[in-house]
């Protein structure tokens, strides 16, 4: 009986390794896990993409793929991979320095393939919800730490409701799913299914209270306003719009009174630029500006194709003052803080291009009214302006929530728009 059943379960995993509806639904799996796993860890995240792209192999149509390159949404990421590889040539830098700076843009050719893959999965809202509510448990976790410190795995240095990684990286998280809420709400709002409106809305407050009263990058208490404009313009009319500002102001004013750290949070711009101003200390906002104004410098001196890939901290070390002193100006640093400027020291004008080319292809990707069509806009606007102060296309998470979020809401949008065309093409 034995030997039978284990020859039935060798039939059963003999059938399902030649079936490529089972090796799509197994790549489906792991980009959940994947989505699942980046707030919590970026070992895991890497092993799940990792296989999950091993499991494409059996069943991909490489005919079919490699038109799919062809596609300008496609083109542009790739391009810059090229770019960065080809930038290696004429740079300065060691070749260890080189090839560690082409890393950071390696991330952008698994965009390609997921949008391949979710052209033609029904699985993307998986991914989707798998990401919200990896987000809310460790918005849970989060409040935990803050009461009782001893839980969080990041210990050094310690930061307060920090579970795992950083406090930059747990606000972006937190943001993107509140104000992608936003749509499904409303949406039940005017269908009038007020619970399951009521539930996501509470889900929606818990994101934003943990940001108000436990801790929030100063990033995004700038990128939130600018998102939820986005959204109201899109989906609101203004009658509607006049009346949720009005509500969100009130809530801000309350949260300003109420939550000491919140006013904390928002008073450091003032006194990190009055520091760095008037003593030239190295603030978090003065290092900033220390770092932008050195990287326009490096720009104008090679303005067309950059210094190079990986020069950025040679450039930074060339200029820095003497280190004994406890300065801004002695601070040395690979990346300037804002994608722009970095791609612009590595690449010049060729380089800016090409990445104003992908957000630009990306956004208007995602001109629709649909879930999809709203989560990837979201994502790409956050990117966008939170690369103001950071280099978030190339840092690991954010860079790979950019690429999850519009690979992942790209393919389903194209999907959705591939079977309007064909329903009506039907109808015709």
């Amino acid at each position: 009986m034995t030997a039978l059943a284990r020859g039935t379960a060798v039939q059963m995993l003999g059938r399902r390794l030649r079936s490529p509806a089972a090796w799509r639904e197994t790549v489906d799996i792991l980009a959940v896990l994947t989505a699942a796993s980046l707030p919590w860890s970026t070992s895991l995240a890497g092993i799940f993409n990792a296989l999950m792209l091993l499991c494409m192999v059996p069943f991909l149509d490489f005919r079919a793929f490699l038109q799919s390159l062809k596609r300008p949404i496609c083109v542009a990421p790739i391009a810059l991979v090229v770019l960065a590889l080809v930038g290696t040539l004429w740079s300065e830098a060691s070749w260890g320095a080189r090839l560690y700076a082409v890393n950071p843009t390696v991330k952008l050719l698994v965009l390609p393939i997921l949008l391949y893959h979710f052209e033609r999965s029904q699985r993307g809202h998986w991914v989707l919800v798998a990401f919200l509510v990896s987000c809310a448990l460790l918005s849970v976790m989060s409040w935990l730490v803050a009461f009782y410190p001893n839980l969080a795995l990041k210990t050094d240095p310690p930061e307060r409701g920090i579970f795992v990684k950083n406090y930059i990286d747990q606000s972006q998280e937190f943001t993107l799913c509140a104000v992608a809420l936003a749509y499904p709400i409303v949406m039940l709002l005017r269908e009038k299914r007020y619970w399951f409106a009521g539930l996501l809305t509470t889900l929606a407050l818990s994101f934003f209270v943990n940001m108000a009263f436990v801790v929030v990058s100063r990033t995004a208490l700038v990128t939130v306003p600018i998102m939820f404009g986005v959204f109201a313009l899109l989906h609101l009319k203004w009658r509607s719009i006049a009346i949720v500002a009005a509500a969100l102001l009130a809530v801000a004013v309350l949260a300003w009174q109420a939550s000491p750290h919140l006013r904390q949070t928002a008073e450091r711009f003032k006194s990190d630029y009055t520091a760095y101003m008037e003593r030239g200390e190295p603030t978090s906002l003065g290092l900033r500006l220390e770092f932008w104004r050195k990287s326009l410098g490096f720009f104008a001196e090679a303005p067309i194709v950059g210094h190079g890939t990986g020069s950025t901290r040679g450039l930074f070390e060339r200029v820095a003052t003497p280190s004994g002193q406890y300065q801004a100006s002695a601070e040395v640093i690979g990346n300037p803080h804002n994608q722009t400027l970095n791609v612009a020291v590595q690449w010049g004008v060729i380089g800016i291009t090409v990445l104003y080319a992908i957000w630009i292809l990306h956004l208007l990707l995602f001109r629709g009214d649909g879930l999809a069509d709203w989560i990837g806009l979201l994502v790409v606007v956050q990117n966008v302006f939170t690369s103001l102060f950071n280099s978030h296309l190339f840092d690991f998470h954010e860079g790979w929530m950019y690429v999850i979020g519009v690979g992942v809401a790209g393919g389903m949008v194209m999907q959705a728009r591939r079977t309007e065309a064909r329903t009506a093409e039907d109808g015709s």
